[in-house]
């Protein structure tokens, strides 16, 4: 393990940092998906662009980058109202077939055992019992139709039902005054998001997709649906999440991507 003395911004060239960044910047163009991903980010006056890339080995320059990420992070935070919804749609405007998304191929879908599936709930929670389908069904269902946003330039109108989730977080008496809520999945995904966005009105822990159960290839048995999220922040074939003050990351963000990842 690399052992640093902390630095401050102000220690940094940021006239080599931006060098650096434009010439690591125009080789990550190179790669379709990335240079989408980037165009996406590009807000704050270039900050959370520069976060996306690593560009560079030196650990002086990543710290600063690091602090920049956290940085639009907050800012972020601090302008989601969690009051402002998403714009939904009509069942006509239903993209068909929704396309499937994930971090390997369509044939390796996972399959989960709907009898013996339960979701686990831990940490800053009263409630810390494994949930079971037929559990979460028999709590009050909300539907939605509400666009899909991916980081690699598509997007995608989708119909989902569930229960949402700030209902499930009052009833398992989470402490909602806590930081974060993190997710792992049996695909072996992981994420995690701000308490304001869990709160929020739209986001669903989703079971069903078009009127019926979720497929498999859209997360099957549960998915967390967010429209005011970019899609890796969705994480689907949850298995896990817990409520806590300590920040930690994500599949994706742990590698470079933005943790707050709005829409």
């Amino acid at each position: 393990m690399k052992i640093f003395k902390p630095h401050t911004l102000l220690d940094i060239d940021a006239d080599a940092v931006l060098r650096e960044a434009r010439t690591r910047l125009a080789k990550q163009l190179e790669q379709p998906a990335r240079r989408i991903f980037l165009q996406r980010t590009l807000t704050l006056g270039g900050l959370s662009l520069l976060t996306g890339c690593s560009i560079s080995d030196d650990t002086h320059v990543e710290a600063a980058l690091s602090k920049i990420s956290r940085f639009n992070d907050k800012i972020q935070g601090l302008i989601f109202s969690p009051s402002q919804l998403a714009p939904t749609y009509t069942e006509a405007e239903i993209t068909r077939p929704f396309p499937f998304n994930a971090y390997y191929g369509e044939d390796e879908i996972r399959e989960v055992d709907e009898a013996s599936y339960r979701l686990e709930v831990t940490g800053m929670v009263a409630d810390k019992h494994a949930w079971s389908l037929a559990e979460l069904r028999a709590m009050s269902q909300q539907e939605q139709i509400t666009r899909h946003i991916c980081v690699e330039g598509w997007s995608a109108i989708g119909r989902w039902g569930g229960v949402r989730f700030s209902d499930f977080l009052r009833h398992i008496g989470a402490d909602t005054s806590a930081k974060y809520v993190g997710f792992k999945c049996v695909d072996d995904y992981y994420t995690s998001i701000d308490m304001p966005t869990a709160l929020h009105p739209q986001t669903l822990l989703a079971l069903s997709y078009d009127g019926q159960p979720l497929p498999p290839k859209y997360g099957f048995p549960m998915k967390l649906r967010m429209p005011t999220k970019l899609g890796y922040k969705n994480p689907k074939y949850i298995q896990a999440m817990f409520v806590t003050n300590t920040y930690s990351g994500g599949y994706w963000e742990d590698q470079g991507y933005n943790w707050f990842g709005g829409s």
